[in-house]
């Protein structure tokens, strides 16, 4: 069977579609489980919106909830709708984000880490004239950031975990293998699934989010994967689902999993 757990719409200020064009993506892609995962508000902020193009406001967080329940009763017995939300994770605002998780009936919470040091993980420019010494750093402090949000309990899948390659290839070959193995050991630990993202294929990178050599540790150290393509249009659902697959199992795994009430659902690979 296929899924795919990572999607977003207009709502978030930088995707395209409504969510049913998704849903209707997905069932023409024959997938049987589709998750809507669109941004979390940024609820550190007093304001209502004060990211217009990264995240939903907060005011539309209730909304897009109520759709997406209306849309998984609608399309019930034709594809498994699944709500989901990917919440950023910062690691002094912990609070504000788990009183919305536990509000609300997220089917998952994908806990992704976008900002580190101060700056996007996205932002270009963020690696030009740095010394060697302080790109090891910076790498660190993403990876210490991300196995912080597997110890928080808030999240079930953990987003593209090397997306700082995306801008920057070079990223891979920064050497901080003790700090992803300490993260992959938490990740595994905490018995949290990471999600091999497609969306590293339309970035500089041109390649799935992790490396294959994370995939090859992650098994290593017992972290279930699953699998999303982070589409910001229709087209991209279930994007290269088959090939991850194959490559998921040349490394040795036997199955990836999707969640639903926030329990994992195993599916062989």
């Amino acid at each position: 069977m296929k899924f795919d757990l990572h999607t977003h719409h207009y709502r978030c200020g930088h995707a395209d579609g409504d969510i049913r064009d998704y849903i209707e993506a997905a069932i023409k892609e024959g997938l049987s489980v589709i998750g809507i995962s669109d941004h979390m508000p940024h609820l550190f902020s007093p304001l209502d919106h004060p990211a217009p193009s990264i995240t939903m406001s907060r005011l539309e967080l209730g909304a897009y909830i109520d759709e997406v329940l209306q849309l998984k009763k609608e399309y019930a017995g034709k594809i498994d709708v699944l709500l989901g939300i990917e919440s950023d994770y910062f690691i002094d605002h912990e609070r504000p984000y788990r009183e919305a998780i536990e509000r609300y009936p997220f089917d998952y919470v994908i806990g992704s880490v976008h900002v580190s040091s101060g700056k996007s993980i996205f932002d270009r420019n963020r690696w030009a004239g740095i010394p060697a010494e302080q790109m090891i750093e910076a790498k660190k402090e993403y990876y210490r950031l991300i196995e912080a949000s597997a110890r928080s309990g808030m999240f079930q899948i953990l987003g593209h975990i090397d997306a700082m390659k995306g801008y920057y290839p070079a990223f891979v070959d920064i050497p901080a293998d003790d700090a992803i193995d300490s993260a992959l050991r938490t990740i595994g630990e905490s018995g949290l699934a990471i999600e091999v993202n497609t969306s590293g294929g339309t970035k500089l990178c041109g390649g799935w989010y992790p490396s294959d050599a994370v995939l090859e540790r992650a098994l290593h150290y017992g972290v279930s994967i699953s699998f999303g393509s982070d589409a910001h249009k229709p087209s991209r659902v279930g994007e290269d689902f088959d090939a991850v697959a194959n490559k998921l199992r040349d490394i040795g795994f036997k199955e990836w999993i999707y969640v639903k009430e926030r329990k994992p659902v195993p599916v062989p690979l």
